[in-house]
C-alpha cells in the first residue's frame, strides 16, 4: 500500500494526498468526535469544528492540538458539510470553496462523524440505521462488521442488499427472499458483508429497470442485478437531462396512443413467441399479432424477428431508464 502511495503520489501529488486523508479517516474507525475533528485540523493546517445542536456535541481543533469545546458553529464563510439527518456540521476555518485535499478532507470526516454518531447515539440499536451504516461504501470495513454484528448478522454470512422503491436501504440473508407480495424492487448480487456497498449500488441500479407493471408503465416490478448482465451499463449511462434516444420517442408514441398497446410490446419482448405473450395477456393470439402490427407501424420497424426484438428490448429498458432518472 506505501508502494502504491507513494508511486501515485509521484504522478499526481494531489491525487497522492487524497488517498492518504481516506486511508487517514478508515484508519479512525471505531475513533470519538475528537479524534476525527483534530484529523481534519492536522490534515488540512486549519482550524475545524464540529457542532450537534441535537446530541449537545460540539468541539473546535487547531492544527497545533488545541480544543476548544465553546464553540456554537462556523462562519457562514467557511467550508463547511452537513453531517446526517439531524442539525449536525464539520468545517474547516477557511473562506471560499474548499480545494482539492479539504473537499475530501471534509466528506470522509463526515462520513466518519456519522457513522460515529449512528453507532453510539440514542438511536444506535436502530436496526434500518444500522443497515444504512452497511451499505455506505464510505464506511471502513471494520465498522462494517461492526454494525453488522449490532445488526445481529454474522461477519461471515452471506447477503444482499435490496433497494424497495420509495423505501430505505434493506440486507437480506442468502436463502431469504428479497422482496414481500409486490413490492417493487431491485435485488444486489449475493456477497459478503464487507462488500455490501457495491450489492447496494448494483441493486438500486437494478431498481430503475423495474416498473409499475401497468398502463403506461409495463415491465416487471422486480428486477435481479445478475440477471441484467450488461445492460447495466445503461443505467450509468442514462441520466438526468438525458435526451432520449429516437426509438424511445417512438415508444412514447406507441404509448400516447394507448397503454394497452405498450402493454403487448412488453409481453412480445419478453416472451419467446407471440403466442406465449398472448398467453400471458390473456388475449386470442390473432388480436395480439393485430396489436404488434398497429405498433410496427407507430415505431418504424419491425419487433418480430430477432434483430427487431432486441432493439425493441432495448428501447424499453431505455425508457424505463428514462423515468426514473
Amino acid at each position: 500500500m506505501r508502494e502504491l502511495l507513494g508511486r501515485i503520489t509521484a504522478l499526481d501529488p494531489e491525487a497522492g494526498a487524497a488517498v492518504r486523508v481516506i486511508t487517514y479517516f478508515d484508519s479512525l474507525a471505531g475513533a470519538g468526535v475528537e479524534p476525527i475533528v483534530r484529523g481534519a485540523a492536522v490534515l488540512t493546517g486549519l482550524p475545524a469544528g464540529f457542532v450537534d445542536p441535537e446530541r449537545a456535541v460540539a468541539v473546535r481543533v487547531c492544527p497545533d492540538g488545541a480544543v476548544d469545546r465553546g464553540v456554537s458553529g462556523p462562519d457562514a464563510s467557511w467550508c463547511s458539510v452537513r453531517v446526517g439527518e439531524g442539525g449536525g456540521t464539520l468545517w474547516l476555518e477557511r473562506t471560499g470553496d474548499p480545494g482539492p485535499v479539504e473537499a475530501v478532507v471534509l466528506d470522509r470526516g463526515a462520513a466518519a462523524l456519522r457513522l460515529h454518531l449512528e453507532l453510539t447515539g440514542p438511536r444506535g440499536g436502530d436496526r434500518e440505521t444500522l443497515v444504512q451504516v452497511l451499505v455506505d461504501e464510505r464506511v471502513a470495513a471494520p465498522m462494517r462488521l461492526r454494525a453488522a454484528r449490532r445488526s445481529g448478522i454474522d461477519a461471515r454470512a452471506r447477503v444482499r442488499a435490496v433497494a424497495v422503491y420509495g423505501e430505505r436501504a434493506r440486507v437480506v440473508a442468502e436463502h431469504e427472499a428479497p422482496v414481500d407480495g409486490a413490492e417493487r424492487a431491485g435485488v444486489g448480487p449475493v456477497v459478503g458483508v464487507v462488500d455490501l456497498p457495491g450489492s447496494w449500488r448494483d441493486a438500486t441500479r437494478a431498481l430503475r429497470f423495474t416498473a409499475e407493471g401497468r398502463g403506461v408503465d409495463p415491465g416487471p416490478r422486480v428486477v435481479r442485478a445478475e440477471e441484467l448482465g450488461g445492460l447495466l451499463v445503461l443505467a450509468d449511462a442514462v441520466g438526468r437531462g438525458w435526451e432520449p434516444v429516437p426509438d424511445v420517442v417512438a415508444l412514447e408514441r406507441v404509448a400516447h396512443g394507448g397503454a394497452a398497446s405498450l402493454e403487448v410490446l412488453e409481453a412480445v419482448a419478453a416472451a419467446p413467441s407471440l403466442r406465449a405473450a398472448a398467453a400471458v395477456l390473456g388475449m386470442h393470439h390473432s388480436t395480439v399479432q393485430e396489436g404488434v402490427a398497429r405498433a410496427e407501424r407507430v415505431l418504424g420497424w419491425p419487433v418480430r424477428d430477432v434483430a427487431g426484438r432486441l432493439r425493441l428490448q432495448v428501447a424499453l429498458a431505455l425508457r424505463r431508464l428514462s423515468r426514473t432518472a
